[in-house]
C-alpha cells in the first residue's frame, strides 16, 4: 500500500533495470570512487530528495545517512535507518585510521538522530543499542520462498557476493589447490584484482572462474546448480563476526549445502536447521579439508540438502515482510 521509490547509483557498466512494482532512480556521478565519489553522490542525493514528494525517507547504511538526515529535518519528514552492517567495522574501513575516524564521526552524530531503525540480526541490533541507546528492530534479509524444481546439481563450488577485503580470498584461493572441484566467483568488489592475482600466482586460472556482476535471475541458476556454497569472513572485523549475509539464506533456498564460519548468527540458525558445515578458523588447510568433506561425503551432503529444503519454508521473506510492513505502519499511522 506504499508508493516506494528506490534510489541508487548509475555506473558505466550498469545493466538496464528490469520493470518493477516500485519506482527506481539511478544517480549518475562524475567520480566513481574515493572521497570525491561519496561527496558528489551525497550532494546529488540531497538535492534530489529536497524536492521529492515523500512522507518518510529511509537511509541505507552510512553511505546515505547524511542527506537523508538533512532533508528530513528541513522538510520535517519521518526518517528511518536501515543498518545492513557495522559500517565502520568493515575491514576496508577499520584498517584505515583516517577513513575510520571520518565515518565514525558521521555515525556517532547521525545514528542517534534516527528514532526508527532496524538491522539484520539480534546481535547487531544489540550492538547498535549498546553504542547509541536507541532501539533497533530486527528484520532479516531473507530470500523469498518460491516454488522451484531444482536442476541437477553440478560438482562446483560457488562464491556469490562482494569480492571485498575480509572475505577470506587470501586463504580460499590456495585452499583450492587441494580441492577436486572448480570454484565459480560471482561478484565484484575492492579485492577483485588481488583475488585474480592470487589465482594466477597459484596457477589456478583453469580451476577458478570469475563471472563478474551477474543479474539476479542468472545468479539464481548458479546458486541452484552449485554443489557447495561459501560464506566466509575473517574474524578480525567485528562487522564480519556479527554478520548474517544474504547469501547464507540464498544457498538454503537453492538447496545448496554450504561451508560457513562458526560465528554467532550463523551458529544460531544452524542449531535449528543444520544447513551448513561450520568452521572455527579460515586457514587454507581447514577450508580445503571441509570442502573435500562436503564434496565426498554423500550422506552428509544429502542430510544438509534435505535440511535446506525444510528450512526454506520457515526462513523466508514471507515471514519477515510482515514485520517490515508492521514497522512502517506504526511510523505512519
Amino acid at each position: 500500500g506504499h508508493d516506494v521509490h528506490f534510489i541508487g547509483r548509475q555506473k558505466k557498466n550498469s545493466p538496464s533495470l528490469p520493470p518493477t512494482s516500485y519506482h527506481q532512480k539511478r544517480i549518475r556521478c562524475l567520480f566513481n570512487k574515493g572521497f570525491l565519489f561519496y561527496a558528489e553522490y551525497n550532494i546529488r542525493l540531497f538535492f534530489y530528495l529536497l524536492f521529492k514528494k515523500m512522507d518518510g525517507i529511509c537511509a541505507i547504511d552510512l553511505d546515505t545517512i547524511l542527506p537523508c538526515l538533512w532533508v528530513s529535518k528541513i522538510r520535517n519528514k519521518k526518517r528511518i535507518y536501515d543498518a545492513h552492517e557495522l559500517f565502520c567495522e568493515m575491514k576496508e574501513v577499520a584498517s584505515r585510521p583516517r577513513v575510520y575516524r571520518f565515518w565514525k564521526k558521521i555515525e556517532k552524530n547521525a545514528v542517534p538522530q534516527y528514532k526508527h531503525a532496524y538491522t539484520v540480526n539480534a546481535i547487531l541490533a544489540q550492538a547498535f543499542e549498546d553504542m547509541y541507546g536507541s532501539p533497533f528492530e530486527v528484520i532479516r534479509s531473507i530470500a523469498k520462498l518460491e516454488s522451484i524444481t531444482l536442476p541437477q546439481k553440478e560438482k562446483f563450488i560457488l562464491y556469490q557476493g562482494a569480492v571485498n577485503e575480509g572475505r577470506c580470498f587470501e586463504y580460499l584461493i590456495p585452499a583450492m589447490k587441494n580441492v577436486d572441484a572448480n570454484l565459480i566467483i560471482c561478484g565484484d568488489g575492492n579485492f577483485l584484482s588481488q583475488t585474480k592475482k592470487l589465482v594466477h600466482d597459484y596457477g589456478l586460472d583453469d580451476k577458478i572462474i570469475f563471472k563478474g556482476m551477474v543479474e539476479p535471475t542468472t545468479l539464481k541458476k548458479y546458486t541452484q546448480t552449485a554443489y557447495v556454497g561459501l560464506t566466509l569472513f575473517e574474524q578480525d572485523s567485528q562487522n564480519n563476526y556479527l554478520s548474517l549475509a544474504n547469501r547464507f539464506f540464498d544457498y538454503i533456498h537453492a538447496g545448496t549445502p554450504q561451508l560457513c564460519m562458526n560465528y554467532p548468527a550463523y551458529s544460531a540458525v544452524n542449531q535449528m536447521h543444520q544447513v551448513a558445515v561450520l568452521i572455527d578458523d579460515y586457514h587454507s588447510e581447514t577450508i580445503a579439508k571441509h570442502l573435500n568433506m562436503l564434496l565426498q561425503d554423500v550422506k552428509l551432503w544429502i542430510t544438509l540438502h534435505q535440511e535446506c529444503m525444510k528450512a526454506r519454508d520457515v526462513l523466508c521473506w514471507q515471514t519477515e515482510e510482515k514485520k517490515l510492513i508492521e514497522f512502517y505502519q506504526r511510523i505512519f499511522e
